[in-house]
Protein backbone atom coordinates (compact mmCIF):
# COMPACT_ATOMS: atom_id res chain seq x y z
CA UNK A 1 0.00 0.00 0.00
CA UNK A 2 1.22 3.31 -0.73
CA UNK A 3 0.96 5.87 2.23
CA UNK A 4 1.58 8.65 0.92
CA UNK A 5 5.11 9.65 1.81
CA UNK A 6 4.90 13.53 0.03
CA UNK A 7 7.63 15.84 0.72
CA UNK A 8 7.86 17.77 3.90
CA UNK A 9 5.61 20.84 4.13
CA UNK A 10 6.88 24.12 4.94
CA UNK A 11 3.08 25.90 5.10
CA UNK A 12 2.80 27.35 8.54
CA UNK A 13 1.03 30.29 10.36
CA UNK A 14 2.46 33.42 11.13
CA UNK A 15 1.12 35.83 14.02
CA UNK A 16 0.46 39.35 12.51
CA UNK A 17 -0.45 42.54 14.92
CA UNK A 18 -4.51 42.31 13.94
CA UNK A 19 -4.83 38.26 13.12
CA UNK A 20 -2.52 35.49 11.23
CA UNK A 21 -1.24 34.90 7.98
CA UNK A 22 -1.04 31.20 5.92
CA UNK A 23 1.60 30.69 4.26
CA UNK A 24 1.31 28.18 1.81
CA UNK A 25 4.42 27.35 0.11
CA UNK A 26 5.50 24.32 -3.20
CA UNK A 27 7.70 22.43 -2.14
CA UNK A 28 10.89 22.26 -4.39
CA UNK A 29 11.44 18.70 -3.86
CA UNK A 30 8.00 17.94 -5.15
CA UNK A 31 7.89 15.77 -8.38
CA UNK A 32 5.33 17.80 -10.55
CA UNK A 33 6.99 21.01 -9.07
CA UNK A 34 6.75 22.56 -12.51
CA UNK A 35 3.60 21.29 -14.09
CA UNK A 36 1.62 22.60 -9.94
CA UNK A 37 4.18 25.86 -10.45
CA UNK A 38 2.47 26.53 -13.68
CA UNK A 39 -0.90 25.97 -12.74
CA UNK A 40 -0.60 28.16 -9.66
CA UNK A 41 0.19 31.12 -11.87
CA UNK A 42 -2.34 30.54 -14.43
CA UNK A 43 -4.79 30.36 -11.44
CA UNK A 44 -3.21 33.69 -10.23
CA UNK A 45 -0.75 32.23 -7.56
CA UNK A 46 2.60 32.20 -6.75
CA UNK A 47 4.60 29.01 -5.50
CA UNK A 48 4.97 31.24 -1.93
CA UNK A 49 1.23 32.84 -0.79
CA UNK A 50 0.44 34.49 2.27
CA UNK A 51 -3.15 34.56 3.02
CA UNK A 52 -4.25 37.17 5.19
CA UNK A 53 -6.42 36.86 8.24
CA UNK A 54 -8.32 39.34 10.47
CA UNK A 55 -9.12 39.42 14.34
CA UNK A 56 -12.55 41.47 12.93
CA UNK A 57 -13.24 39.16 10.17
CA UNK A 58 -16.64 38.33 9.90
CA UNK A 59 -17.75 34.59 8.79
CA UNK A 60 -18.68 35.24 5.68
CA UNK A 61 -14.90 36.85 4.77
CA UNK A 62 -13.61 34.07 6.62
CA UNK A 63 -15.07 31.54 3.97
CA UNK A 64 -13.97 33.21 1.05
CA UNK A 65 -10.88 33.96 2.46
CA UNK A 66 -10.47 30.20 3.40
CA UNK A 67 -11.78 28.81 -0.39
CA UNK A 68 -8.40 31.00 -1.33
CA UNK A 69 -6.35 29.13 0.79
CA UNK A 70 -8.10 25.59 -0.52
CA UNK A 71 -7.58 26.41 -4.05
CA UNK A 72 -3.76 26.68 -3.51
CA UNK A 73 -3.83 24.01 -0.89
CA UNK A 74 -5.64 21.60 -3.63
CA UNK A 75 -3.22 21.89 -6.33
CA UNK A 76 0.44 21.80 -4.04
CA UNK A 77 -1.56 18.14 -2.72
CA UNK A 78 -2.93 17.15 -6.49
CA UNK A 79 -1.08 13.51 -8.23
CA UNK A 80 -0.10 13.08 -11.61
CA UNK A 81 -3.43 11.71 -12.91
CA UNK A 82 -5.58 14.79 -10.78
CA UNK A 83 -2.70 17.14 -12.76
CA UNK A 84 -3.12 15.52 -16.18
CA UNK A 85 -6.87 15.60 -16.10
CA UNK A 86 -7.95 18.11 -13.76
CA UNK A 87 -7.81 21.20 -15.47
CA UNK A 88 -10.36 22.37 -17.99
CA UNK A 89 -9.98 25.12 -19.62
CA UNK A 90 -12.69 27.23 -20.30
CA UNK A 91 -14.80 26.54 -17.80
CA UNK A 92 -14.46 26.87 -13.44
CA UNK A 93 -12.52 24.16 -12.10
CA UNK A 94 -14.43 20.49 -10.56
CA UNK A 95 -15.97 21.10 -7.16
CA UNK A 96 -12.86 19.40 -5.74
CA UNK A 97 -9.90 17.70 -7.98
CA UNK A 98 -10.51 13.89 -6.54
CA UNK A 99 -12.57 12.60 -3.29
CA UNK A 100 -8.94 12.26 -2.18
CA UNK A 101 -7.03 15.19 -2.93
CA UNK A 102 -9.84 17.21 -1.11
CA UNK A 103 -9.68 15.36 2.23
CA UNK A 104 -6.20 15.91 2.32
CA UNK A 105 -6.31 19.32 1.76
CA UNK A 106 -9.26 20.32 4.54
CA UNK A 107 -6.93 18.18 6.89
CA UNK A 108 -3.94 19.95 6.06
CA UNK A 109 -5.38 23.67 6.53
CA UNK A 110 -6.79 21.92 10.00
CA UNK A 111 -3.21 21.06 11.01
CA UNK A 112 -1.87 23.87 10.44
CA UNK A 113 -4.63 25.76 12.95
CA UNK A 114 -4.19 23.42 14.97
CA UNK A 115 -0.22 23.60 15.59
CA UNK A 116 -0.96 27.49 15.62
CA UNK A 117 -3.65 27.44 18.25
CA UNK A 118 -1.43 24.53 20.90
CA UNK A 119 1.53 27.37 20.88
CA UNK A 120 -0.15 30.71 20.90
CA UNK A 121 -2.35 31.74 24.36
CA UNK A 122 -5.96 31.18 24.25
CA UNK A 123 -6.52 34.82 23.49
CA UNK A 124 -4.80 35.17 20.62
CA UNK A 125 -6.36 32.21 19.06
CA UNK A 126 -10.12 32.71 19.78
CA UNK A 127 -10.45 34.29 16.10
CA UNK A 128 -9.40 30.91 14.13
CA UNK A 129 -12.25 29.31 16.04
CA UNK A 130 -14.21 30.50 13.08
CA UNK A 131 -11.83 29.20 10.50
CA UNK A 132 -11.67 25.70 12.40
CA UNK A 133 -15.20 25.58 12.43
CA UNK A 134 -15.46 26.39 8.60
CA UNK A 135 -13.01 23.54 7.78
CA UNK A 136 -14.84 21.07 10.12
CA UNK A 137 -18.20 21.93 8.16
CA UNK A 138 -16.81 21.36 4.72
CA UNK A 139 -15.07 17.86 5.89
CA UNK A 140 -18.68 16.67 7.62
CA UNK A 141 -20.23 18.20 4.03
CA UNK A 142 -18.12 16.03 2.33
CA UNK A 143 -18.64 13.17 4.21
CA UNK A 144 -22.54 13.24 4.23
CA UNK A 145 -22.29 13.57 -0.06
CA UNK A 146 -19.50 10.74 -0.10
CA UNK A 147 -21.04 7.88 2.51
CA UNK A 148 -20.24 4.62 1.30
CA UNK A 149 -22.99 1.71 2.42
CA UNK A 150 -21.61 -1.03 4.24
CA UNK A 151 -24.03 -3.89 5.65
CA UNK A 152 -22.24 -6.68 8.67
CA UNK A 153 -22.85 -10.30 7.46
CA UNK A 154 -23.94 -11.52 10.70
CA UNK A 155 -24.18 -15.06 9.62
CA UNK A 156 -20.28 -15.09 9.25
CA UNK A 157 -18.45 -15.98 12.12
CA UNK A 158 -14.97 -13.74 12.96
CA UNK A 159 -13.78 -15.90 15.57
CA UNK A 160 -10.33 -15.91 14.70
CA UNK A 161 -10.02 -12.40 13.70
CA UNK A 162 -10.91 -11.74 17.41
CA UNK A 163 -8.89 -13.70 18.83
CA UNK A 164 -5.95 -11.22 16.97
CA UNK A 165 -7.62 -8.29 18.61
CA UNK A 166 -7.26 -9.69 22.08
CA UNK A 167 -3.37 -10.68 21.23
CA UNK A 168 -3.03 -7.02 19.63
CA UNK A 169 -4.42 -5.37 22.84
CA UNK A 170 -2.81 -7.83 24.70
CA UNK A 171 0.55 -6.73 23.15
CA UNK A 172 -0.28 -2.90 23.53
CA UNK A 173 -2.25 -2.22 20.52
CA UNK A 174 -5.26 0.30 20.88
CA UNK A 175 -8.07 0.02 19.29
CA UNK A 176 -11.82 1.48 18.31
CA UNK A 177 -12.39 -0.71 15.50
CA UNK A 178 -14.00 -3.85 15.13
CA UNK A 179 -13.27 -6.79 12.93
CA UNK A 180 -16.56 -8.21 10.69
CA UNK A 181 -17.56 -9.57 7.54
CA UNK A 182 -19.04 -6.80 5.30
CA UNK A 183 -21.18 -8.18 2.55
CA UNK A 184 -19.36 -8.09 -1.16
CA UNK A 185 -16.39 -7.06 0.91
CA UNK A 186 -15.14 -10.03 2.88
CA UNK A 187 -13.14 -8.65 6.36
CA UNK A 188 -13.48 -5.16 7.09
CA UNK A 189 -13.09 -2.73 10.45
CA UNK A 190 -16.03 -1.37 11.66
CA UNK A 191 -15.92 1.36 14.30
CA UNK A 192 -17.07 1.05 17.84
CA UNK A 193 -17.64 4.44 18.13
CA UNK A 194 -18.54 7.79 16.94
CA UNK A 195 -15.13 8.99 15.72
CA UNK A 196 -13.99 12.69 14.96
CA UNK A 197 -11.46 14.19 13.00
CA UNK A 198 -8.08 13.62 13.97
CA UNK A 199 -9.25 10.81 16.30
CA UNK A 200 -6.95 7.52 16.33
CA UNK A 201 -9.00 4.52 14.86
CA UNK A 202 -5.91 2.15 15.37
CA UNK A 203 -2.28 2.41 17.01
CA UNK A 204 -0.05 -0.47 16.68
CA UNK A 205 3.43 -0.91 18.90
CA UNK A 206 6.31 -1.14 16.40
CA UNK A 207 6.92 -4.58 18.76
CA UNK A 208 3.91 -5.74 17.06
CA UNK A 209 4.77 -4.80 13.10
CA UNK A 210 6.39 -7.74 10.29
CA UNK A 211 9.32 -5.94 9.19
CA UNK A 212 13.22 -7.25 8.05
CA UNK A 213 14.22 -7.50 11.53
CA UNK A 214 12.61 -10.53 12.05
CA UNK A 215 14.78 -11.97 8.61
CA UNK A 216 17.46 -10.92 10.44
CA UNK A 217 16.96 -12.69 13.52
CA UNK A 218 15.97 -16.05 11.51
CA UNK A 219 18.00 -18.97 10.55
CA UNK A 220 18.05 -18.05 6.58
CA UNK A 221 19.01 -14.44 7.17
CA UNK A 222 22.81 -16.05 6.70
CA UNK A 223 21.93 -18.07 3.52
CA UNK A 224 20.08 -15.07 1.59
CA UNK A 225 22.35 -12.00 2.79
CA UNK A 226 24.84 -13.76 0.14
CA UNK A 227 22.49 -13.47 -2.74
CA UNK A 228 23.50 -10.77 -5.42
CA UNK A 229 20.58 -8.25 -6.07
CA UNK A 230 18.09 -9.97 -3.42
CA UNK A 231 15.95 -7.32 -1.91
CA UNK A 232 14.04 -7.31 1.85
CA UNK A 233 10.96 -7.49 0.46
CA UNK A 234 11.58 -10.78 -1.46
CA UNK A 235 13.68 -11.73 2.30
CA UNK A 236 10.74 -11.03 3.74
CA UNK A 237 8.26 -12.69 1.40
CA UNK A 238 10.26 -16.14 1.88
CA UNK A 239 10.19 -15.85 5.38
CA UNK A 240 7.13 -15.44 5.52
CA UNK A 241 6.50 -18.66 3.69
CA UNK A 242 7.88 -21.11 6.40
CA UNK A 243 7.26 -18.91 9.56
CA UNK A 244 2.99 -19.17 8.96
CA UNK A 245 3.80 -23.04 9.50
CA UNK A 246 5.26 -22.36 12.25
CA UNK A 247 3.53 -23.43 15.56
CA UNK A 248 5.81 -21.38 17.54
CA UNK A 249 5.97 -18.32 16.01
CA UNK A 250 5.03 -14.96 17.55
CA UNK A 251 2.79 -14.04 14.69
CA UNK A 252 0.78 -17.67 14.78
CA UNK A 253 -2.39 -15.92 15.87
CA UNK A 254 -1.94 -13.71 12.55
CA UNK A 255 -1.28 -15.84 9.93
CA UNK A 256 -4.13 -18.26 11.74
CA UNK A 257 -6.49 -15.06 10.01
CA UNK A 258 -4.96 -15.31 6.75
CA UNK A 259 -7.13 -16.85 3.76
CA UNK A 260 -5.93 -20.18 2.11
CA UNK A 261 -7.04 -18.67 -1.29
CA UNK A 262 -6.32 -14.67 -1.78
CA UNK A 263 -8.52 -14.89 -4.83
CA UNK A 264 -6.25 -11.96 -6.36
CA UNK A 265 -6.09 -11.42 -10.12
CA UNK A 266 -2.69 -13.46 -9.78
CA UNK A 267 -4.95 -16.87 -9.15
CA UNK A 268 -7.97 -16.44 -11.30
CA UNK A 269 -9.09 -19.35 -12.86
CA UNK A 270 -9.26 -20.69 -16.86
CA UNK A 271 -12.74 -18.84 -16.96
CA UNK A 272 -11.89 -15.72 -15.48
CA UNK A 273 -8.91 -15.63 -18.23
CA UNK A 274 -11.36 -16.30 -21.06
CA UNK A 275 -13.86 -13.67 -20.11
CA UNK A 276 -10.75 -10.94 -19.77
CA UNK A 277 -9.47 -12.30 -23.11
CA UNK A 278 -8.46 -8.76 -25.03
CA UNK A 279 -8.10 -6.30 -22.01
CA UNK A 280 -5.40 -4.62 -20.73
CA UNK A 281 -6.44 -6.49 -17.31
CA UNK A 282 -5.80 -9.70 -18.67
CA UNK A 283 -1.75 -8.11 -20.07
CA UNK A 284 -1.21 -6.84 -16.28
CA UNK A 285 -2.09 -9.72 -14.99
CA UNK A 286 -0.10 -12.38 -17.21
CA UNK A 287 3.11 -10.11 -17.13
CA UNK A 288 2.84 -9.74 -13.39
CA UNK A 289 2.76 -14.05 -13.00
CA UNK A 290 5.16 -14.13 -15.82
CA UNK A 291 7.96 -11.67 -13.60
CA UNK A 292 6.93 -14.32 -10.44
CA UNK A 293 7.30 -17.70 -12.24
CA UNK A 294 10.67 -16.01 -13.32
CA UNK A 295 11.63 -14.93 -10.28
CA UNK A 296 10.73 -17.98 -8.59
CA UNK A 297 12.30 -20.45 -11.01
CA UNK A 298 15.15 -18.36 -10.61
CA UNK A 299 15.82 -18.20 -6.69
CA UNK A 300 13.55 -20.42 -4.86
CA UNK A 301 14.60 -24.39 -6.46
CA UNK A 302 18.12 -23.53 -5.76
CA UNK A 303 17.54 -22.97 -2.48
CA UNK A 304 15.38 -25.65 -1.76
CA UNK A 305 18.46 -27.81 -3.36
CA UNK A 306 21.40 -26.64 -1.73
CA UNK A 307 19.73 -26.06 2.05
CA UNK A 308 16.84 -28.40 2.03
CA UNK A 309 16.66 -28.19 6.37
CA UNK A 310 16.34 -24.51 5.80
CA UNK A 311 14.19 -24.16 2.80
CA UNK A 312 11.86 -27.28 3.12
CA UNK A 313 10.93 -28.49 -0.42
CA UNK A 314 7.27 -29.25 0.49
CA UNK A 315 6.66 -25.62 1.81
CA UNK A 316 8.26 -23.57 -1.02
CA UNK A 317 6.03 -25.12 -3.92
CA UNK A 318 5.34 -22.59 -6.67
CA UNK A 319 1.35 -22.65 -5.27
CA UNK A 320 3.15 -22.01 -2.25
CA UNK A 321 5.10 -18.27 -3.18
CA UNK A 322 2.21 -17.35 -4.86
CA UNK A 323 0.68 -17.49 -1.88
CA UNK A 324 3.07 -15.59 -0.04
CA UNK A 325 3.07 -12.97 -2.99
CA UNK A 326 -0.91 -12.15 -2.96
CA UNK A 327 -0.04 -11.77 0.86
CA UNK A 328 2.44 -9.32 0.52
CA UNK A 329 0.68 -7.56 -2.69
CA UNK A 330 -2.56 -7.21 -0.82
CA UNK A 331 -1.74 -6.77 2.71
CA UNK A 332 2.14 -4.84 3.17
CA UNK A 333 2.68 -1.33 3.92
CA UNK A 334 5.04 0.84 3.54
CA UNK A 335 5.73 2.14 7.15
CA UNK A 336 9.11 5.32 7.64
CA UNK A 337 10.83 3.98 11.32
CA UNK A 338 12.38 6.52 13.42
CA UNK A 339 15.49 5.21 11.99
CA UNK A 340 14.68 7.07 8.70
CA UNK A 341 14.49 3.70 6.64
CA UNK A 342 11.37 2.87 4.71
CA UNK A 343 10.20 -0.83 5.18
CA UNK A 344 7.46 -2.53 4.10
CA UNK A 345 5.37 -4.62 6.86
CA UNK A 346 2.68 -6.57 7.48
CA UNK A 347 1.28 -4.84 10.26
CA UNK A 348 -1.57 -7.14 11.90
CA UNK A 349 -5.10 -5.86 12.60
CA UNK A 350 -4.19 -2.87 10.30
CA UNK A 351 -4.95 -5.38 7.49
CA UNK A 352 -8.39 -5.81 7.72
CA UNK A 353 -9.13 -1.65 7.12
CA UNK A 354 -10.30 -2.09 3.48
CA UNK A 355 -9.75 0.88 0.62
CA UNK A 356 -12.02 3.24 -0.73
CA UNK A 357 -12.06 6.34 -3.30
CA UNK A 358 -13.40 8.13 -0.27
CA UNK A 359 -11.29 7.07 2.44
CA UNK A 360 -11.37 8.34 6.47
CA UNK A 361 -7.33 7.67 6.82
CA UNK A 362 -5.02 8.88 4.43
CA UNK A 363 -1.74 8.98 5.99
CA UNK A 364 -0.52 6.22 8.23
CA UNK A 365 3.32 5.27 7.41
CA UNK A 366 5.40 6.78 9.87
CA UNK A 367 6.36 5.62 13.21
CA UNK A 368 5.76 7.81 15.89
CA UNK A 369 9.07 8.62 18.17
CA UNK A 370 7.53 9.71 21.23
CA UNK A 371 5.33 6.69 21.55
CA UNK A 372 6.82 3.73 19.10
CA UNK A 373 3.70 3.37 17.31
CA UNK A 374 2.10 3.57 14.09
CA UNK A 375 -0.82 5.44 13.89
CA UNK A 376 -3.98 5.72 11.90
CA UNK A 377 -5.82 9.35 12.50
CA UNK A 378 -8.77 10.10 10.56
CA UNK A 379 -9.09 12.24 8.15
CA UNK A 380 -12.80 12.18 8.13
CA UNK A 381 -15.17 11.47 10.90
CA UNK A 382 -16.40 7.79 10.96
CA UNK A 383 -19.68 6.36 12.50
CA UNK A 384 -20.55 4.05 14.96
CA UNK A 385 -21.40 0.75 13.31
CA UNK A 386 -19.51 2.59 9.73
CA UNK A 387 -16.69 0.50 7.89
CA UNK A 388 -13.77 3.11 8.70
CA UNK A 389 -11.29 3.14 5.16
CA UNK A 390 -8.16 4.20 4.08
CA UNK A 391 -6.40 4.93 0.88
CA UNK A 392 -3.93 1.76 -0.56
CA UNK A 393 -2.58 4.73 -3.23
CA UNK A 394 -3.63 6.15 -6.17
CA UNK A 395 -4.38 2.74 -7.89
CA UNK A 396 -6.31 2.07 -11.24
CA UNK A 397 -9.03 -0.85 -10.74
CA UNK A 398 -6.89 -3.42 -12.71
CA UNK A 399 -4.06 -2.69 -10.51
CA UNK A 400 -6.67 -3.17 -7.32
CA UNK A 401 -7.87 -6.40 -9.11
CA UNK A 402 -4.54 -8.02 -10.40
CA UNK A 403 -3.04 -7.63 -6.85
CA UNK A 404 -5.30 -6.81 -4.15
CA UNK A 405 -8.32 -8.68 -5.60
CA UNK A 406 -11.29 -6.18 -5.65
CA UNK A 407 -12.52 -3.17 -7.74
CA UNK A 408 -13.77 0.08 -5.73
CA UNK A 409 -17.02 1.06 -5.65
CA UNK A 410 -17.60 4.05 -7.55
CA UNK A 411 -16.06 5.88 -10.16
CA UNK A 412 -12.36 5.62 -9.84
CA UNK A 413 -10.16 8.81 -10.88
CA UNK A 414 -7.38 6.72 -11.74
CA UNK A 415 -8.71 4.15 -14.09
CA UNK A 416 -6.93 5.62 -17.07
CA UNK A 417 -5.91 3.76 -20.07
CA UNK A 418 -1.78 4.89 -21.64
CA UNK A 419 -2.00 6.28 -25.45
CA UNK A 420 0.86 5.25 -27.27
CA UNK A 421 2.07 7.97 -28.65
CA UNK A 422 5.73 9.27 -29.71
CA UNK A 423 5.94 12.65 -28.13
CA UNK A 424 9.08 13.40 -28.61
CA UNK A 425 9.41 13.43 -32.17
CA UNK A 426 6.40 15.41 -32.45
CA UNK A 427 7.53 17.60 -30.17
CA UNK A 428 10.83 18.46 -32.03
CA UNK A 429 8.20 21.16 -34.79
CA UNK A 430 10.09 24.07 -35.06
CA UNK A 431 7.77 27.04 -33.73
CA UNK A 432 5.91 24.81 -31.81
CA UNK A 433 5.78 24.92 -27.81
CA UNK A 434 7.35 22.10 -26.33
CA UNK A 435 4.73 20.19 -24.12
CA UNK A 436 5.02 19.53 -20.74
CA UNK A 437 3.76 16.11 -20.45
CA UNK A 438 6.10 13.72 -22.23
CA UNK A 439 3.09 10.71 -22.02
CA UNK A 440 -0.21 10.93 -22.67
CA UNK A 441 -3.89 9.23 -21.42
CA UNK A 442 -7.55 9.12 -21.16
CA UNK A 443 -9.95 7.48 -18.85
CA UNK A 444 -13.74 7.85 -19.23
CA UNK A 445 -15.33 11.05 -20.07
CA UNK A 446 -17.96 11.04 -17.38
CA UNK A 447 -15.51 12.06 -15.08
CA UNK A 448 -15.19 15.73 -16.81
CA UNK A 449 -17.70 18.67 -16.59
CA UNK A 450 -17.03 19.79 -19.51
CA UNK A 451 -17.91 17.79 -22.93
CA UNK A 452 -18.64 21.20 -25.12
CA UNK A 453 -16.84 21.93 -28.41
CA UNK A 454 -12.49 22.03 -28.31
CA UNK A 455 -13.13 19.72 -24.66
CA UNK A 456 -15.61 16.70 -25.42
CA UNK A 457 -14.79 15.47 -22.08
CA UNK A 458 -10.99 14.65 -22.65
CA UNK A 459 -7.88 16.09 -20.81
CA UNK A 460 -6.92 19.09 -22.43
CA UNK A 461 -2.95 18.11 -22.97
CA UNK A 462 -3.91 15.29 -25.26
CA UNK A 463 -6.35 17.65 -27.41
CA UNK A 464 -3.52 20.36 -27.10
CA UNK A 465 -0.90 18.02 -28.46
CA UNK A 466 -3.20 16.64 -31.03
CA UNK A 467 -3.79 20.04 -32.38
CA UNK A 468 -0.01 20.74 -32.62
CA UNK A 469 0.51 18.06 -34.48
CA UNK A 470 -1.49 18.97 -36.97
CA UNK A 471 -0.61 22.58 -37.06
CA UNK A 472 2.44 24.11 -34.88
CA UNK A 473 0.89 27.37 -35.06
CA UNK A 474 -0.78 28.98 -32.18
CA UNK A 475 -4.71 27.64 -31.39
CA UNK A 476 -7.14 29.73 -30.20
CA UNK A 477 -10.67 28.19 -29.07
CA UNK A 478 -12.48 30.33 -31.29
CA UNK A 479 -15.18 29.32 -33.85
CA UNK A 480 -13.32 30.32 -36.89
CA UNK A 481 -12.50 28.44 -40.57
CA UNK A 482 -9.39 27.46 -39.55
CA UNK A 483 -9.17 25.74 -35.87
CA UNK A 484 -12.97 24.29 -37.23
CA UNK A 485 -10.78 22.34 -39.94
CA UNK A 486 -8.31 21.60 -37.81
CA UNK A 487 -10.58 20.94 -34.94
CA UNK A 488 -11.84 17.82 -37.16
CA UNK A 489 -8.61 16.30 -38.01
CA UNK A 490 -7.58 16.42 -34.27
CA UNK A 491 -11.61 14.53 -34.21
CA UNK A 492 -10.44 11.83 -36.73
CA UNK A 493 -7.67 11.15 -35.25
CA UNK A 494 -9.21 10.24 -31.90
CA UNK A 495 -11.50 8.32 -33.56
CA UNK A 496 -9.35 5.98 -35.38
CA UNK A 497 -7.01 5.54 -32.34
CA UNK A 498 -10.26 4.43 -29.84
CA UNK A 499 -11.55 2.38 -32.83
CA UNK A 500 -8.17 0.44 -33.12
CA UNK A 501 -8.22 0.15 -29.31
CA UNK A 502 -12.02 -1.40 -29.06
CA UNK A 503 -11.37 -3.68 -31.89
CA UNK A 504 -8.94 -5.73 -29.53
CA UNK A 505 -12.01 -5.97 -26.90
CA UNK A 506 -14.38 -7.82 -29.90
Amino acid sequence: MDNNNKPCSSNKIIKTSDGCEIVLELSKNDPFFDKKKNLLHSKGFDIREQVQFNRSSCPDAIATILERVLQIARIIHLEEVELYFGKVNGCSLFEYWSPKNEVETLNSVLSLINSYSSCERQNEVNFLQTLQDEVFRRIQEFTDKNKVESRIDKSCSCDKEKCLVKWGESNGVKTSLKIACVEGAGRGAIATKDLKVGDIALEIPVSTIISDEHVHKSDMHHILEKIEGITSETMLLLWSMKERHNCTSKFKIYFDTLPEEFKTGLSFGVDAIMALDGTLLLEEIIQAKEHLRVQYDELVPPLCKNYPDVFLPELYTWEQFLWACELWYSNSMKVMFVDGKLRTCLIPIAGFLNHSLYPHIVHYGKVDSATDTLKFPLARPCCFGEQCYLSYGNFSSSHLITFYGFMPQGDNPCDVIPLDIDVGEADCIEGRPTSSWTSHMVRGTWLSNNHNIFYYGLPSPLLDYLRGARSPSPHTKTIEISNLENEIEVLEDLQSTFSSMMENLW
